[in-house]
């Protein structure tokens, strides 16, 4: 199994994504598939992030697998503490929210701010 991982890093999202394919592909060539899916989906995907559009057709059309969560058989909480290792319940149904998070970093006196 190879390893490859996407980021996104613009002003306004922070997310990694990790792929794994069982024939390697030279890191340029990634590259070069990565901006051709990008530039495709770029001004439609319906998923939360730009990464998670690129993978999502990286899987489908080029024989990558997306890790997400929905995949994980195990997770464990590891801590110096004993008390605060523990290993995740995968099952649990997550909190359902009608909302996601944004974070803004305002400067104070910016006369565009309302």
């Amino acid at each position: 199994m190879h390893f490859y991982e996407l980021h996104e890093g613009d002003d306004d999202v922070f997310a990694d994504l990790l792929l794994t394919r069982e024939d390697e592909m030279d890191p340029e060539e990634f590259f070069e598939l990565v901006q051709s899916v990008r530039r495709h989906v770029l001004e439609s995907f319906h998923q939360d992030t730009l990464v998670e559009a690129i993978a999502d057709e990286l899987e489908r059309d080029y024989g990558f697998i997306a890790i997400t969560d929905e995949r994980l058989t195990a997770a464990v909480n590891v801590s110096r503490d004993d008390d605060e290792n523990f290993l995740a319940d995968l099952d649990r149904p997550e909190d359902s929210v009608d909302y996601i998070e944004i974070l803004a970093d305002l400067q104070a006196g910016d006369p565009k701010l309302n």
